[in-house]
């Protein structure tokens, strides 16, 4: 799976441009300030819905237009042509479109192009937030388990459900209705162990994938992946929401479930927040996304779309092109940013590649 072209109308400091990437290796290079991270920005959002930039989704949109939009070609494995677009309306958020069929349906184009993105901020799967490592998961397992995402849907209206009730008894203090929280409660307990078994198992599949990567890179360390339910360890879900009932009660929301759970990474039996350095953790963050795309490609006979912004900033010149390597190696189309060509002299060996030069609001090939 390949995009065969991309075209960008209003969409931050580019007015009109197009360009055609080949299947495997692209290059943009350009000035700080050029544009190269806003084309790998209009790629992504086909790819997840939204900017990795900025919350402000509607600064994508040139000040004086009312829309911003992407289109694209993509070739899929049997080489038939799709037509995905997206554009953003900034009183009405965004809208995607499909072979000319528009839809607000983000899962269905998402689904279309699986993609990955290395950024500066990528370190922060590591050391941010648990919500990071949950959505790591979760997109692996939306594109290869059926009916993930409907069971994902399912818990996160359940839960909004439970919460409501215990909202309305801090908010009101009126007792809660003993059967409707029992009703959700149960339910609850049936989605979420759920999909906490579908974590588990997928986290035990590439756990391996990332333990023989890593020693590619820094053999010294053992590096370890281990998933935090939610709840405490050695109870059931429906045991540890007992336990935890009045302190749910006292705080208004539900404390204890996959909502709440979290991916441990040690190295060595240490944290590896704790004890790797930026350079190690980029290195850790490059492995587990490699070894997501051969986990998802060998588990739905696809492949990824792969965006990396800044690479030079981030890795060496030897760890880069070992990176590079193992990349191109699952069949994956790349975009990668860099701001001099001589940065990537190494890509000299791949026959398959284009390099784009980004000046002047406008990208042309070389």
């Amino acid at each position: 799976m390949h995009l065969s072209l991309v075209q960008l109308a209003q969409f931050r400091n580019f007015e009109q441009v197009a360009f055609s990437p080949c299947k495997s290796l692209n290059i943009i290079h350009g000035a700080n300030g050029a544009g190269k991270s806003s084309i790998l920005e209009a790629i992504h959002l086909l790819g997840f819905g939204r900017s990795f930039r900025t919350n402000r989704q509607n600064s994508v949109v040139q000040h004086t237009m009312d829309t911003a939009t992407v289109f694209s070609r993509l070739i899929d494995e049997e080489g038939v042509e799709q037509k995905i677009g997206c554009t953003r309306h900034k009183s009405d958020g965004f809208e995607f479109s499909i072979n000319g069929e528009r839809t607000k349906k983000l899962s269905d184009v998402v689904r279309k192009i699986p993609m990955q993105i290395f950024t500066p901020q990528s370190s922060d799967l590591i050391i941010g937030q648990p919500m990071l490592r949950r959505r790591f998961v979760d997109w692996a397992l939306f594109h290869v388990k059926h009916g993930y995402a409907d069971l994902m849907s399912a818990y996160t209206k359940t839960l909004s459900q439970r919460n409501a009730l215990l909202r309305n008894y801090v908010n009101t203090g009126k007792a809660i209705d003993g059967q409707q929280f029992n009703y959700w409660t149960d339910s609850l307990c049936r989605y979420g162990n759920l999909v906490s078994d579908a974590r588990k198992t997928y986290l035990a599949a590439i756990n391996a994938e990332v333990v023989a990567l890593y020693s590619q890179f820094i053999p010294e360390f053992k590096i370890e992946l281990r998933y935090n339910t939610g709840w405490d360890k050695g109870t059931e879900l429906e045991e540890s929401l007992t336990l935890k009932k009045s302190r749910d009660l006292q705080y208004g929301y539900t404390t204890v479930g996959p909502h709440k759970g979290d991916i441990k990474f040690t190295v060595n039996g240490l944290s590896a927040s704790e004890n790797l350095s930026r350079g190690q953790l980029r290195i850790l963050v490059s492995i587990l996304q490699i070894a997501q795309m051969k986990m998802f490609s060998s588990l739905s006979n696809k492949s990824t779309i792969y965006l990396i912004d800044d690479i030079a900033a981030e890795l060496d010149e030897k760890t880069r092109e070992h990176f590079l390597d193992l990349i191109l190696e699952t069949d994956t189309q790349v975009f990668v940013t860099a701001i001099e060509t001589s940065q990537f002299e190494f890509t000299n060996k791949y026959n398959d590649k284009k390099v784009f030069h980004v000046e002047h609001n406008q990208v042309n090939e070389e």
